[in-house]
C-alpha cells in the first residue's frame, strides 16, 4: 500500500509542474517510507508521484512509478491485487515476460492488453493511474467497494488527483472553499459522503468506477454494482458457500512478503478473522488490541482471552487518559477529511507499527455485509410506521414539522425530519445514522459560513438513491444492508481506517470486505444471510466460542465523554456554535470540534 498523486494537463505549465508534484508527494510521505519516484512526461502533460510501503517484491524492482521496457506505459498504484499470482501466469502463458515479482507490474501489463476491461479481472483493494505516453492518455480507477480512496480536482483541461484530499490540496492548484453539499453530508451523518469532499470543486471517484483523461477531457464510468438478486438456496447450502468463500478470501489476504497480523477487539468478527487465520496459516499469528482502565468501556480481557484460545501472540496497550490526551494532536495532524470515528484505528496501529508490523487484517464489513447492526431491524420498522403515518399526510407533515422544531432531543429531531418526508429506507437510513438534524446542520453552516444554505442537491441526490433502490427491487433488509454498505461503511469506516493505518506506515486489510466473497454471498436470501446474531457467519466460519457468539454486542467504544469533559480540556470547549442546538450525546461535540481543528489548519492555514 502507498500513496499516488499525478497532475495532467493538456496545457502544461513548464515552469511549475515539477514543483507542484513534488509537493504532492511529500505530502503522501507518510503513506510510503520505503521508497518514493515521480515520472514526468517528455510532453511535460503528465507528472506522476508515488510512495511506497514494500509489501510485494521487496526489492528495487518494485520501484514506481514503474514503466513498461518501450517506455509508452507509467502506472502509480496503491493497494493490493490479491490475484496478480494468477493473472501474472496467465499472461506468461500468452508470452509476457516480467520484470518483477510485482502486482504492479501485472496491472501495467494486463492494462496494455486489455485496456479499461483489465479493471473486470482485479482481485483486491485498489486506486492508480496508467499513463499512455503515446495516445497522450490517462486512465484512473478505484476499487469495486472503495476500499483504497483516489480524489481528484479538474479546471480546464487540468487534473489533479491523489490517495488523499490534502495531497490534492498541496499542489496549489485548487481554490480553497467550503464544499456546502460536503459539509451539511458531514453534519447529518459525521463522515463526508462521496463523491463530495470537504472542498468544493475536489471530488472523490466513486466506488467501482474510472475515469479516463484525454485531451483535457474525462470521460467516466461505472464498471461494478452490487446486487443482491436473491437464489434458491437453502441455508445448508449458505453455510458451505460461505464457509469457502471466507476461507478463499482469507487466504488470498494473507499473500505478502512481510508478516501479516490482526486487530482483535473481541467481536465476533475480528474473531471471525483470526477464526479463519488458524484454518488456513501454519505460522503463529500475531495479534494487537488496545484496552481501557475503565472496566465499562475495556474489552481487553476477552481480547486475550480469545487470543489464547486460538494460540496467537497477543499484544495489548492499554489507553489511558493521559495517553489518549498526549497523542491526540498527532490524531489531528493525521485528519484527512473530518469525521466522527477514527481514532480507535489511529491508536491500535501505533501498536502494531511499533511492534515492526506492515500489514494487518480487520474485521471491518461483518456487520454490513451479515447483518450485525440494529439499523437491520429498526429501519424496515421506522419505514412501515412512516408509511401508516402518511396516510394522513396533514398529521404526518404537521408532526413530523413540530417534532423537528421543538423535539427535546437529537434522536426525536431526526425523527421530525424523516416523517417530514416521504417514508424511504434511505430517509430513515439518514435519521437512524445521523448526527445533527437537517435543520440543526443548516443553521451550523450558515452561522460558520455567513451564508444561507439550499440544500436541495442534497435532496435531489437522495431522491436518486430512492429510485434505485426501488427499481432494482431490493428487499427491505437488502436495502439496509445496500445503504451500510455505501453509506457508513465505505464513507467513514474505509476512509477512517485507510487514512489512519497510512499514517503509521501499516497497510490494513479488510477480508471481509472482499468483492469475491461478496459475490458469492450476495445471492443468498436475506432471511438466510442477515439473520440476527451474525449466524450465517458464525456458522460459516465454525469454531467460534461460544462466550464470544453468544455475548451481547457491544461496539468498540472509547471514554470519550469523560475524558471531552476533563482531560481533554480546551480542544472540545468553546465550539461556537448557534444557540440551543444540544452537544449530548458526545459525538456531536466529538464532530464539531474536529471540524473546527480541520477549517483552522486547511482553510484558515
Amino acid at each position: 500500500m502507498c500513496g499516488i498523486a499525478g497532475i495532467l494537463n493538456f496545457q502544461p505549465d513548464h515552469q511549475n509542474l515539477e514543483t507542484q508534484i513534488n509537493r504532492m508527494q511529500a505530502a503522501l510521505q507518510h503513506r510510503g517510507p520505503d521508497d518514493t519516484g515521480i515520472y514526468i512526461a517528455p510532453s511535460q502533460q503528465a507528472a506522476l508521484a508515488h510512495t511506497r510501503l514494500s509489501i510485494i517484491d521487496l526489492t528495487a524492482a518494485g520501484h514506481q512509478p514503474m514503466s513498461t521496457p518501450d517506455h509508452r506505459y507509467h502506472i502509480t498504484f496503491n493497494g493490493e491485487i490479491y490475484n496478480f499470482q494468477q493473472l501474472r501466469k496467465q499472461l506468461i502463458s500468452q508470452g509476457e515476460t516480467f520484470h518483477s515479482q510485482t502486482d504492479t507490474e501485472v496491472i501495467i501489463k494486463l492494462y496494455q492488453k486489455l485496456g479499461v476491461d483489465c479493471v473486470h479481472h482485479l482481485r483486491g483493494m485498489f486506486a492508480f493511474a496508467i499513463w499512455d505516453d503515446v495516445e497522450k492518455t490517462c486512465f484512473l480507477a478505484r476499487d469495486p467497494l472503495g476500499i483504497k480512496p483516489l480524489y481528484y480536482y479538474q479546471s480546464g483541461h487540468t487534473l489533479v488527483f491523489a490517495s488523499e484530499l490534502r495531497a490534492v490540496l498541496a499542489s496549489g492548484l485548487p481554490q480553497v472553499n467550503i464544499s456546502l453539499p460536503g459539509l451539511y453530508g458531514y453534519l447529518t451523518t459525521g463522515s463526508v459522503p462521496e463523491p463530495h469532499t470537504l472542498i468544493a470543486d475536489i471530488h472523490c471517484l466513486a466506488a467501482g468506477n474510472w475515469l479516463y483523461w484525454q485531451g483535457g477531457n474525462t470521460t467516466k464510468k461505472q464498471y461494478w454494482e452490487l446486487n443482491f438478486t436473491p437464489q434458491a438456496i437453502s441455508p445448508g447450502e449458505a453455510q458451505e458457500i460461505v464457509h469457502t468463500a471466507l476461507l478463499d478470501s482469507i487466504n488470498h489476504h494473507f499473500i505478502s512478503d512481510v508478516p501479516v497480523g490482526i486487530f482483535l477487539s473481541g467481536g465476533i468478527d475480528s474473531t471471525s478473522v483470526l477464526a479463519l487465520a488458524t484454518q488456513t496459516q501454519t505460522s503463529q499469528i500475531s495479534t494487537y488490541s488496545i484496552a481501557f482502565a475503565e472496566s465499562a468501556y475495556n474489552e481487553g480481557e476477552l481480547a486475550q482471552k480469545i487470543a489464547h484460545h486460538f494460540g496467537a501472540d497477543h499484544t495489548e496497550y492499554q489507553v489511558t487518559a493521559s495517553f489518549a490526551k498526549n497523542i491526540l494532536p498527532k490524531f489531528l495532524r493525521a485528519i484527512d477529511q473530518p469525521s466522527i470515528d477514527g481514532f480507535n484505528t489511529f491508536c491500535v496501529s501505533q501498536v502494531a507499527h511499533e511492534q515492526g508490523m506492515k500489514v494487518v487484517l480487520s474485521g471491518l464489513g461483518g456487520d454490513e455485509i451479515f447483518g450485525g447492526y440494529q439499523s437491520f431491524q429498526k429501519i424496515p420498522q421506522m419505514v412501515a410506521w412512516g408509511q401508516k403515518l402518511h396516510a394522513l399526510p396533514l398529521l404526518s407533515t404537521s408532526l413530523g414539522v413540530g417534532l423537528a422544531g421543538w423535539g427535546n432531543s437529537p434522536k426525536i429531531k431526526r425523527l421530525g425530519d424523516f416523517l417530514s418526508q416521504s417514508p424511504s429506507f434511505v430517509s430513515a437510513y439518514r435519521s437512524f445514522r445521523g448526527i445533527f438534524s437537517h435543520t440543526e446542520s443548516c443553521r451550523i453552516i450558515e452561522h460558520l459560513l455567513g451564508t444561507k444554505f439550499n440544500y436541495q442537491e442534497q435532496l435531489d441526490n437522495l431522491d436518486n438513491l430512492d429510485n434505485y433502490l426501488a427499481d432494482d427491487h431490493f428487499n427491505p433488509e437488502d436495502q439496509v444492508s445496500f445503504l451500510e454498505i455505501t453509506g457508513y461503511m465505505r464513507n467513514q469506516l474505509l476512509r477512517d481506517s485507510d487514512v489512519m493505518s497510512m499514517n503509521w506506515g501499516l497497510e490494513l486489510r479488510v477480508p471481509l470486505v472482499d468483492q469475491a466473497l461478496i459475490a458469492a454471498v450476495a445471492p443468498i436470501p436475506s432471511h438466510i444471510r442477515l439473520q440476527r446474531g451474525k449466524k450465517l457467519l458464525v456458522d460459516g466460519v465454525g469454531q467460534i466460542p461460544d462466550w464470544v457468539v453468544n455475548r451481547p454486542k457491544k461496539g468498540f467504544h472509547f471514554p470519550f465523554e469523560s475524558w471531552m469533559n476533563d482531560d481533554f480540556g480546551d480542544y472540545f470547549q468553546n465550539l461556537n456554535i448557534p444557540d440551543n442546538i444540544s452537544l449530548k450525546p458526545w459525538y456531536r461535540r466529538w464532530s464539531l470540534a474536529i471540524l473546527r481543528y480541520w477549517l483552522e489548519e486547511v482553510v484558515t492555514g
